[in-house]
């Protein structure tokens, strides 16, 4: 029998980190071993699967040092300040992650870039399959489409979300602008406010809603006179996301090393 992978969930009782734990649970093939919390978390020494009414026998802990010693893989879907430490015990300690988290500055992107040096590491802004192919279509399209269309991208996520854009919208753009030969900083424009002029034919456009429960939705408009194209993708469960987690630390069982993202996971190159 093929030894079960362990896990352990950071941020174990925030909203992702709870549907993470289930999922985890569910997967014949990974074991939960470890639960984090920071310091002041009302949850430390709960079972990790107390929101969900199982028993993992994991006790939701604020101990790095004693979460990690028990682990193969971390998952951390938190924020940049509580996850760079982790990103750099896990490098010294050769534990593999999967980083779900967002909101990153080039600084600690290239923390990442670090730590993956030493131990395999999957960072990828989405890990709905959905969505990973969603990125894939929006580069077939931006090919065939190519300059002629205006490019708007449209978000929407729940009210505690503390980033915007989100990063599966700016990685769309990133995917479009790769595409056409442009680059997104540059041609990138998230506000738009007063008298602003006519729309600029080579922009990326974002528009970020925040409200209520919204787990996630995206579109993509490609518009020109007399007709447009939209790619949609819409999130109903926060298990999509998870289950994604999941099977990327799976995949990265083989991995010793390297900087990989949810294309490499489903293996979308080769499509």
């Amino acid at each position: 029998m093929t030894q079960q992978i362990r896990i352990a969930v950071a941020g174990a009782n925030g909203r992702m980190g709870k549907v993470l734990v289930e999922a985890v649970q569910q997967n014949p093939r990974t074991v939960l071993t470890g639960a984090l919390e920071h310091a002041g978390s009302d949850a430390l020494g709960l079972d990790a699967g107390y929101a969900i009414g199982q028993k993992t026998g994991v006790l939701i802990s604020a101990d790095m040092d004693a979460v990690l010693a028990n682990c193969d893989v971390v998952i951390d879907f938190t924020r940049p300040d509580a996850s760079l430490p982790l990103i750099a015990k896990c490098a010294e300690k050769n534990i593999k992650m999967v980083i779900g988290t967002t909101g990153y500055d080039d600084n600690g992107k290239a923390a990442i870039a670090a730590a993956a040096q030493k131990n395999a590491v999957v960072f990828a802004a989405n890990y709905s399959v959905g969505v990973n192919l969603t990125f894939h279509i929006l580069d077939t399209v931006a090919r065939v489409l190519n300059d002629g269309y205006d490019i708007e991208i449209i978000e929407a996520h729940h009210r505690h979300k503390v980033d915007a854009p989100s990063g599966t919208a700016l990685s769309m753009g990133e995917h479009i602008a790769k595409t056409l030969g442009r680059d997104l900083s540059t041609h990138s424009v998230f506000c738009r406010d007063g008298i602003i002029g006519e729309r600029k034919r080579d922009e990326i456009g974002f528009s970020t809603i925040r409200a209520a429960d919204v787990v996630g939705e995206h579109s993509v408009w490609f518009a020109d006179i007399g007709e447009r194209v939209e790619i949609s993708h819409k999130a109903s469960s926060r298990m999509t996301f998870a289950n994604g987690a999941v099977r990327a630390a799976k995949w990265l069982e083989t991995r010793d090393n390297g900087l990989f993202d949810m294309t490499d996971v489903l293996d979308l190159n080769h499509l």
